[in-house]
């Protein structure tokens, strides 16, 4: 792929979940600036760019705790644009974000318990979830507390896939883990995928997100920079020079 290739954004018919011309912001600050993202089915997609760009703030307003300005969210092609976060999950939309996602002083099943509010078959779900995360299992009477950085991720992630989302949503899933956590991170993001759930992943830890990813955005002062397949983001001399080092 041609470097011309990732300076187009393109727009995918087939895709399951689409945002056009998103912007948003804070009070009279505005943050982001038409920025467009597609996930297709089985997709993992990955958002990065340097601090500032407008990351968190795009997963924020796609998951409805952030009103949109203007601009469109849909998913399946039924229009979400409207919904705040507590009605995205009924539409097959999960988040975890990056901090405060798992309830210290609740256990393992319990924090589960609080993820089968929408579930249509809890118990079929807990277990899958065990399955997809065996760690969990094992720590099912803990307090989420007494868990380690990546067993807190999992138990997040977990919890917001219990009502078996189509998309889930991923702010920073690697952030403040201990590096020899960082690939398993990604390796449990790909299983997400493989299960069934397509994943929109805003992450810091570029290299070794692109190492799972379909495709990725570029993010740069709100705006949409680069779109393209991993391996073209990869290996573009313009976005290693600018955002991950040579």
């Amino acid at each position: 792929m041609s470097e011309g290739d990732i300076e187009t954004v393109r727009r995918y018919a087939d895709a399951l979940f689409s945002a056009r011309e998103v912007e948003t912001g804070y009070g009279d600050l505005q943050v982001l600036y038409g920025v467009d993202v597609d996930v297709r089915d089985d997709e993992i997609v990955l958002v990065f760019g340097p601090n500032g760009a407008g990351k968190s703030t795009l997963m924020r307003a796609l998951f409805g705790q952030l009103p949109l300005w203007a601009g469109t969210v849909t998913m399946g092609g039924a229009d979400l644009s409207g919904l705040e976060s507590n009605e995205m999950v009924p539409h097959g939309v999960a988040y975890v974000p990056q901090t405060e996602n798992v309830f210290p002083n609740l256990t393992v099943d319990e924090n589960l318990d609080v993820g089968t509010i929408h579930a249509a078959k809890p118990d079929e779900r807990r277990a899958a979830m065990f399955e997809l995360f065996p760690r969990l299992a094992e720590r099912r009477n803990q307090d989420a507390s007494t868990l380690s950085g990546g067993e807190r991720q999992m138990l997040a992630m977990a919890r917001a896939l219990m009502p078996d989302p189509d998309l889930l949503l991923v702010d920073e899933p690697s952030a403040g883990l201990a590096p020899r956590l960082i690939d398993r991170t990604f390796e449990h993001v790909e299983r997400v995928r493989d299960a069934g759930t397509a994943v929109l992943m805003v992450e810091q830890n570029v290299t070794a997100a692109l190492s799972v990813a379909d495709r990725g955005y570029v993010l740069d002062q709100g705006r949409n920079r680069f779109e393209g397949g991993a391996g073209a983001l990869r290996d573009s001399d313009r976005v290693r020079d600018l955002y991950l080092g040579k």
